[in-house]
């Protein structure tokens, strides 16, 4: 019996080429493609298909006669399409791509003695079956300046024009959907074949068990997954039961001739005979056939893809299903002649202004609307420009609203607009409409981060506009009052709930940690003071100014508590973020506290910060109403115009800085940008002040937003919302039948998770309990021979150890936590991380490494790899400094004393200098550690303590360690290539008898390959870091050696070893050979 392939070809890609020709899409060998392509490899679109089609689809109706374009009509059409403006940037081109096809193009053309333009299409979108629709394989593409090609698996065609590019791979091979994905992302670099990019909508990966899509120069984080949402029990039943049938069907004789004429004959029987039993549904096949199908692909292409700030968008599934529910249930008209909306819940961070947009384009385009007034209510100003482009498709202008007098003019006119505003100028528009107006077929759209229509405002909106049909857009739940209000306006329409978003990876989750001040109070000088003050004052005054003074927000307004408090920030900042990518935001009690704040981080000068609030006449964020506004605030103010001219510049300029630059790493702000404000890079949030209800549950989703390598938001808590945020996750419903089990996992408590660190701790040991010596690391690795121990190992592993990570970055665990148990824990990390590395290499496992984010991975060198503890002896002081530092020491009384002070220093230097040889130095920390725990057990003398402590601290200024190779002992560029190579390859070559020789070889070799393509003339290439070929030329060039020396070694190592070396050797270059 023959058993099933995970062969790529025969295991994804030709069932995908089957279940595509089955949904209606033609099949072409590479070489009818090639054909159609005129012979050249270059051009992408199938010139002879197109041509042909553009023909077709095209005619002149003028004065009831119909006419056909010229054929040098037809020609300047294809040439349009042909060439795009590329040299204005890929996505630039491809955006103008994108407006050809879907808005057609106007044409002159003499009819009848008169000259006139005429619209010309390159795609019939209402009426599919109008078009022709290719599917081939293997799709050859010249590379950008270059004469090698790449070759997509499958690539569909709408016209002749490459839509859709999809590449498979097996699932066999580790991560293939990610592999998937980087394929893409390559061939979209500007060497790589961008020719086809330019054309494509539709981007999709497909691995049989998994499969993701997304649109043009997508990043990696951003690809989506795709569910079909049913309504009824019944469609879902039928939906599967179409796709077994789809998939099961026989491929007409003709088809498969075709498919298994050239390359694919080979397999022909192996299909035939997989093709006797039905097989199951996967995926691959899912996704397939929700996209992929002719009607479907055009109404995703034409109505659910954006451009937005420069980026490509497409729906995600709950996008596109919330607008095609709301479009019929509004298509359709109730007793009273009025179209009937309703509240759509998409969760914060799920792209709902986005989803806003699209509906509003549709209702603007549907046969049964005729000409309807739509009112887009938003709080984000920069959607303006993305409204204003997406409605090109509907050819009708957007007029934004500059005013409340504005707006009401426009909505009492009969002209039939798509109108924006924000929420304060439409709330002055109703207030100035003095009575109700004819509001049939208008459509007044809401992102209602203020929740306005559920307070009294929607009295007036109701009285004003009568028969308007009004949608809100929320991205919190719904309090139990608001839901009952909510009710009037045509209840929910859809629901995407903050479990549905984490699940989907749409949104990442949150982790909360509250942390507290201890507040010292000096009594009697206060209480003295305080007496002096008030003694004007009857006994009630004194106490009303007593309250006042000590409530919980003043405390937390304390100069020394700002100051204490910027410096934990900072400390937290700089230890788990900084240098990542990842920003924080700060959100202070009041201005005069904002202010401080950036005072106090700019004294300590760690972080760079920015401060962003209204004016001072606005009162924002001040709790008493007579209390006057600081003159420091007024001064800032002054000064923030004096720099950037006005109000709205300054505004735009910080948030420009904020998600685009480097800096500022923290923004500090009161009340602004809790709602309506979108920086993915946003992944801390301080809380210093009190947030309640939805204003905390939409502060809070500020840090939930998709980045790559971001895998939560974290809440820092320092006024104590914890409470607040309980009575909001109580006080808010879920929608329909979802009550509090929907907020279930809005927010994870750290301490919470941290909970279960003892209990994780204990199942991982437990896999291990019939070891007898335990401190046989063999005795480990035999009882995981067995397969299924291994994975339990695996799954145990990384759940402790991602706990334990938290753990370590909160610091009520790392302050309370007895140190013994603490450092259990971490010794225990560090030795099943490494013992898993050593199992997976033996038994060949394939390595599953979690890409955790770059500021975690500091939290892991410092807590298990290179950290020790830093004792605060003195003064900070240059490491370096070899002179500075011995002066510092000589203050130090003790030999204890003075040991510890140069072994933390030491430690100190290390996490500094890890990049240049990552063996070295963390082995010299792990001595280094050795030594304190070793002086800490009594086991040395004071006076044979302080003397390997000197011993080990030259051993760091020196650079090398004391087994280094006579050959290279003066290079240290070559010790550390030696380091690497020796700690990676260790392994493979322990079992043979070459000795060092090899790894001195490869030292001094890897050393000349990237000598001799980063020097020209003996002059360092500026910026080689960043020079892809030159990089490429790297890798190649140590691989061939690494291949040679194997081969005259007659030594077989695993090329993940060889990739790992040739990683960290780039990562070493890069640092050691900088000008």
């Amino acid at each position: 019996m023959q058993l099933p392939s995970f062969i790529e070809d025969h295991i994804s890609q030709v069932p995908a080429l089957q279940l595509l020709m089955k949904m209606g899409w033609q099949y072409l060998t590479p070489d009818q493609a090639l054909e159609a392509r005129n012979g050249r490899s270059g051009n992408v679109l199938l010139e002879t298909v197109l041509k042909q089609q553009l023909q077709k689809i095209n005619s002149i109706t003028y004065k009831e006669k119909e006419f056909e374009f010229s054929e040098a009509n037809i020609n300047t059409a294809i040439l349009a399409l042909r060439d795009l403006p590329v040299q204005d940037g890929f996505l630039s081109a491809n955006q103008v791509f994108y407006d050809l096809v879907t808005l057609g193009k106007s044409i002159e053309q003499a009819v009848m003695g008169d000259k006139k333009s005429f619209s010309f299409r390159y795609i019939d979108w209402a009426c599919p079956e109008n078009n022709i629709f290719h599917v081939t394989e293997e799709f050859s593409v010249l590379r950008s300046g270059r004469n090698d090609h790449y070759r997509p698996d499958i690539v569909l065609f709408v016209n002749g024009i490459p839509m859709v590019v999809i590449e498979c791979k097996s699932p066999a091979i580790k991560d293939p959907i990610d592999k998937a994905i980087e394929q893409h992302l390559r061939n979209q670099q500007d060497d790589g074949i961008r020719s086809l990019y330019l054309y494509s909508n539709m981007l999709i990966g497909l691995a049989v068990h998994e499969a993701k899509y997304a649109t043009t120069a997508t990043e990696k984080a951003f690809w989506n997954i795709w569910r079909e949402i049913f309504y009824r029990n019944e469609e879902e039943t039928n939906y599967l039961s179409n796709l077994s049938h789809l998939k099961n069907a026989p491929l007409p004789d003709s088809e498969k001739a075709a498919l298994f004429s050239e390359r694919y004959k080979y397999v022909l029987k192996y299909f035939e005979e997989q093709r006797k039993t039905d097989q199951i549904v996967t995926e691959q096949d899912k996704l397939l056939y929700s996209l992929c199908r002719p009607a479907r692909i055009l109404r995703l292409i034409f109505n659910f893809i954006v451009f937005d700030d420069g980026i490509k968008k497409i729906a995600r599934y709950q996008q596109y299903f919330s607008v095609n529910q709301t479009l019929q249930k509004i298509a359709k008209k109730d007793m009273n002649n009025r179209r009937v909306g309703g509240v759509i819940w998409h969760t914060q961070g799920s792209g709902k202004s986005l989803t806003m947009v699209m509906l509003a384009q549709q209702i603007a385009m549907h046969p049964d609307i005729k000409n309807p007034k739509i009112l887009l209510v938003t709080d984000r100003i920069d959607l303006d420009d993305q409204i204003t482009n997406t409605f090109k498709k509907c050819g009708r202008p957007v007029v934004n609203a500059k005013t409340g007098r504005q707006l009401a003019d426009l909505i009492e006119s009969n002209t039939a607009e798509i109108i924006t505003t924000v929420i304060n100028k439409f709330e002055a528009a109703v207030n100035q409409l003095e009575s109700g107006i004819d509001s049939h077929d208008t459509f007044i759209l809401v992102d209602e981060g203020h929740r306005s229509q559920y307070g009294s405002f929607n009295v007036n909106m109701l009285k004003v506009l009568p028969d308007a049909c009004f949608i809100a857009f929320t991205g919190t739940p719904l309090m139990k009052k608001e839901k009952n209000t909510a009710a009037k306006f045509g209840g929910i329409i859809d629901e995407y709930s903050i479990l549905k978003a984490v699940a989907d990876k749409a949104v990442v989750p949150l982790l909360y940690e509250g942390r507290h001040n201890i507040f010292d109070v000096n009594e009697k000088p206060l209480d003295s003071f305080f007496d002096r003050v008030s003694e004007p004052l009857t006994p009630y005054g004194k106490a009303a100014l007593k309250r006042k003074f000590s409530t919980k927000n003043q405390l937390n307004q304390a100069d020394q508590i700002i100051y204490a408090r910027a410096w934990d920030i900072t400390e937290h900042f700089v230890a788990n973020f900084q240098s990542t990518g990842f920003k924080a935001q700060l959100v202070a009690p009041s201005k005069i506290v904002a202010i401080k704040y950036k005072s106090y981080f700019d004294e300590i000068a760690k972080v760079r910060t920015e401060v962003l609030i209204s004016p001072p006449d606005t009162r924002e964020g001040e709790d008493d109403a007579f209390e006057k506004t600081d003159d420091k605030v007024k001064q800032f103010w002054k000064a923030m115009i004096d720099k950037f001219g006005n109000a709205e510049k300054y505004e735009k300029s910080i948030i420009a800085s904020f998600k685009k630059q480097d800096f500022p790493e923290i923004i500090i702000v009161v009340d602004k940008l809790l709602t309506g404000f979108d920086a993915p890079v946003n992944t801390v949030m301080y809380l210093t002040r009190q947030l309640k209800e939805h204003s905390l549950l939409q502060a809070i989703a500020r840090v939930n937003r998709l980045h790559p390598g971001k895998d939560y938001g974290y809440i820092i808590d320092y006024f104590g919302n914890l409470q607040n945020l309980d009575i909001a996750l109580n006080t808010y419903s879920g929608l329909n039948d979802y009550e509090n089990d929907d907020l279930d996992g809005t927010l994870t408590n750290i301490n919470s998770e941290i909970e279960k660190l003892p209990q994780a701790h204990s199942e991982l040991w437990d896999i291990f309990k019939t070891i007898a010596n335990k401190y046989d690391e063999t005795a480990y690795e035999e009882l995981l021979a067995d397969e299924a121990k291994r994975h339990l190992f695996y799954d145990k592993l990384s759940v402790f150890v991602r706990i334990l990570k938290m753990a370590l970055s909160c610091y009520e665990f790392v302050v309370n936590s007895k140190e013994s148990i603490s450092l259990k824990y971490k010794k225990d990390a560090k030795f099943f991380l490494a013992l898993r590395i050593s199992v997976k290499r033996r038994y060949s496992d394939d390595i599953d490494y979690k890409e955790y984010e770059t500021q975690v991975q500091k939290l892991i060198d410092q807590h298990i790899s290179t950290d020790g503890e830093i004792l605060k002896i003195t003064q900070l002081v240059n490491i370096f400094d070899k002179e500075q530092r011995e002066a510092e020491v000589e203050k130090i009384i003790g030999k204890a004393a003075k040991a510890d002070h140069i072994a933390s220093r030491t430690i100190k230097a290390i996490s500094v200098k890890m990049n240049e040889d990552p063996v070295f130095y963390k082995k010299l920390s792990e001595l280094i550690k050795e030594t304190i725990d070793n002086y800490h057990l009594h086991r040395i003398t004071e006076a044979e303590y302080l003397t390997r402590a000197m011993a080990l601290e030259n051993t760091f200024l020196s650079g090398k360690p004391s087994d280094v190779p006579e050959q290279i002992q003066n290079d240290s560029n070559k010790i550390s290539f030696y380091n690497l190579a020796s700690s990676i390859l260790e392994p493979v070559f322990s079992k043979t008898i070459v000795g060092k020789d090899v790894f001195i070889a490869l030292a001094v070799n890897i050393d000349e390959i990237i000598q001799s393509l980063i020097f020209i003339n003996g002059a360092l290439l500026i910026d080689w870091q960043n020079n892809r070929d030159v990089e490429g030329k790297i890798r190649i060039g140590i691989d061939d050696y690494c291949f040679d020396l194997m081969q005259k070694n007659q030594i077989q190592c695993p090329l993940n070893l060889i990739d790992e070396l040739i990683e960290e050797c780039l990562k070493v270059a890069k640092v050691k050979y900088v000008k």
